[in-house]
């Protein structure tokens, strides 16, 4: 008791067969390769692209400033 033999599988499966059909699980299982395949190719390209260049040394100054919106003369 406890482990599933072959024949445990096969019921299973057959279950699944009658209640989902073999369409809708192609479907289903065609869903599913093709985001698998989506999510490799987006792995790829993020691997493709060079490194952020490293964050700049903080040197513990503080530069105070202020923001002023320029006008353009009339």
């Amino acid at each position: 008791m406890g482990s599933w033999s072959i024949w445990h599988w096969m019921v299973v499966l057959l279950i699944v067969l009658l209640v989902f059909g073999t369409k809708k699980l192609r479907n289903i299982g065609t869903d599913l390769g093709g985001a698998v395949r989506g999510f490799k190719e987006g792995m790829r390209n993020a691997d493709d692209k060079p490194a952020d260049p490293p964050a700049p040394q903080v040197s513990g100054r503080t530069i105070d400033a202020e923001a002023r919106k320029e006008t353009r003369p009339s």
